[in-house]
């Protein structure tokens, strides 16, 4: 039996991320995702890195702030599949080292994606940088994401606190990188194209256009999360 809570919060994308959810169990937050919204890190603070207005409305698309790092997450109904799980420290899953800390979480998206027929693999390394990865999440690799054939499908962040740790999930079930190149106006974009077109896939692609529903991915990835104390 799972000793996860698992709840399905209300409210925009903006309202969820800004929440402060409280680390007094092992909890999972699973979204759902209603309309486009892009989603960029903490650090994500200057004109390099910002869409301006105009292409945000041309693709109808919000725009919010995650109080974890990392590069912007396109989350597109059907397209993401977002879960937060949140771990009070001192569980016996913590770890001080932050480069450590969520190889954990990485292994059970590597049993969930191993559950549909895939070879995924967690890296424990440190952070592998791309040309267009402090824009684009899934143009780089940290500890604990997950790739298919070199190329990543889950992208994890993390924000700590004294009571625990938030790690944040995207798993790409789509992945149509042409829309962060003209989000965020990359140039040269035909290579920025290629470049995010290689560097990140979808299980659409993966799966010949077979790719588990949201929910279905919620329930496989709630059911390998580790059990006991």
């Amino acid at each position: 039996m799972s000793n996860w809570e698992c709840e399905w919060p209300l409210g925009s994308v903006a309202e969820r991320h800004l929440r402060d959810p409280g680390f007094d169990s092992r909890r999972v937050l699973l979204h759902e995702v209603d309309r486009p919204t892009l989603v960029l890190g903490s650090a994500q603070r200057d004109g390099r890195w910002v869409p301006d207005e105009g292409r945000l409305q041309s693709a109808g698309c919000d725009l919010v702030r995650r109080r974890s790092g990392g590069g912007g997450v396109l989350l597109r109904p059907g397209h993401v599949f977002w879960a937060d799980v949140l771990l009070p420290r001192g569980d016996v899953l913590w770890d001080d080292d932050v480069g450590r800390s969520g190889l954990w979480l990485g292994d059970v998206w590597s049993a969930v994606l191993g559950g549909l027929g895939l070879f995924a693999e967690v890296h424990r390394g440190p952070l592998v940088r791309g040309d267009w990865s402090e824009v684009v999440c899934f143009a780089g690799l940290g500890p604990g994401e997950v790739s298919v054939n070199g190329r990543k499908v889950v992208g994890i962040s993390q924000r700590r606190s004294r009571q625990g740790a938030r790690f944040q999930c995207a798993a790409l079930l789509e992945w149509r990188p042409q829309e962060m190149v003209d989000l965020f106006g990359l140039k040269p974009a035909d290579r920025a194209s290629a470049d995010l077109g290689e560097r990140a896939v979808g299980l659409a692609d993966l799966l010949a256009g077979d790719a588990p529903s949201p929910e279905e991915l919620a329930a496989a990835f709630v059911a390998a999360l580790p059990t006991g104390p």
